[in-house]
């Protein structure tokens, strides 16, 4: 009967070891986060239904940033369940959205992913309803106020997707908490906008979006993605 061979930590060389250890070791210390946007590259992101990132689009002192009106941009990953944070300004009445699980089967990127409003509430038309304010699921789930800084501050934002249970959270608030394709989504769904799309929001993994078709200065750091499937 032939022996069968086996590998053990003394066996293995020294260079073998050190690389594995040190792999381990970055892991362990990220926490399973990946960044999306580490100041220096875009490589993660690319055009809505173009592999190319669009005009206007760029990077200043380490920030992602967009100026102008420009299209909207994705991540070349899709996700499924993960944990999202990143932090955002907007200058006055500025304006902005981040998409999750979204995909290209519309024309629009809204059409399919649902989005977590970025605003400047104060001074942007939107801000006049909660349904439509900064850390909504817009259109559908209102945020709670309070958490905003004024426009032109950094702040900061975390979505939680698991399965069907979605949390926003803004500037360490949970300002938004629901249910994917439950009975009371789907009511709200119907009676929204987003009724006319019958795939909307239907997707169990996606990309991650970042608009870019209104007008203003939106600028974004340290963002980060933690999968969970």
């Amino acid at each position: 009967m032939p022996r069968l061979f086996r590998y053990t930590w003394r066996a293995l060389p020294v260079s073998v070891l050190l690389l594995t250890s040190c792999a381990t070791f970055r892991a362990h210390a990220q926490g399973g986060w990946k960044p999306l946007f580490d100041g220096s590259s875009t490589s993660a992101w690319r055009g809505y239904r173009s592999q190319e990132l669009p005009k206007g689009w760029g990077i200043e002192d380490g920030v992602l940033v967009k100026k102008g009106t420009a299209a909207d941009i994705m991540t070349r990953e899709t996700f499924g369940d993960f944990e999202l944070e990143l932090e955002w300004k907007l200058e006055k009445g500025g304006n902005a959205g981040l998409f999750y699980r979204a995909t290209e089967q519309y024309d629009r990127i809204y059409w399919s992913g649902t989005e977590y409003q970025l605003l400047d509430d104060a001074n942007a038309p939107d801000g006049r309803t909660r349904l439509t304010s900064a850390g909504a699921a817009y259109g559908l789930y209102p945020a709670a106020e309070g958490a905003l800084k004024p426009a032109g501050e950094w702040q900061k934002t975390r979505i939680v997707v698991k399965k069907n249970h979605v949390e926003h959270w803004l500037n360490g608030t949970k300002v938004v908490e629901y249910e994917l394709w439950s009975a009371d989504w789907k009511a709200k769904v119907a009676a929204s906008k987003f009724a006319k799309y019958p795939k909307y929001g239907l997707a169990a993994r996606g990309a991650i979006g970042i608009q870019g078709d209104h007008n203003g200065a939106l600028s974004l750091r340290h963002i980060r993605i933690r999968p969970l499937d």
